[in-house]
């Protein structure tokens, strides 16, 4: 097997230990303090659960299947370099930081 064919399917080799970790240290009394000091509420962890189902459900997929699926949900993502419009910034801005110009 070449390089670049073990690097690739290393890559999309589907695993979901990651996901059960995720879900045991969102249980975990420093998890669900560090929530609750920083948001007031503890963690669900529905996003948590969300993930590990999805993922044993991708396991029960034939792996071009899975392939082809992870490949969708990548392109389907929006990119972390999305700008907004001037427009939207500026209203985004005044609504976070408005209070900010005032002066009393």
């Amino acid at each position: 097997m070449s390089a670049e064919k073990e690097s690739s399917a290393s890559r999309h080799r589907l695993s979901c230990t990651t996901c059960f970790d995720a879900l045991w240290f969102c249980y975990s009394p420093v998890h669900q303090m560090q929530q609750y000091y920083r948001v007031g509420v503890l963690d669900t962890c529905s996003d948590k659960w969300n993930a590990l189902w999805d993922c044993l459900y991708l396991k029960t997929k034939p792996s071009s299947q899975v392939q082809e699926i992870l490949e969708a949900r990548e392109k389907a993502k929006s990119h972390v370099w999305t700008f907004r419009t001037p427009e939207e910034a500026k209203s985004y801005w005044e609504q976070k930081y408005g209070h900010l110009d005032k002066i009393d």
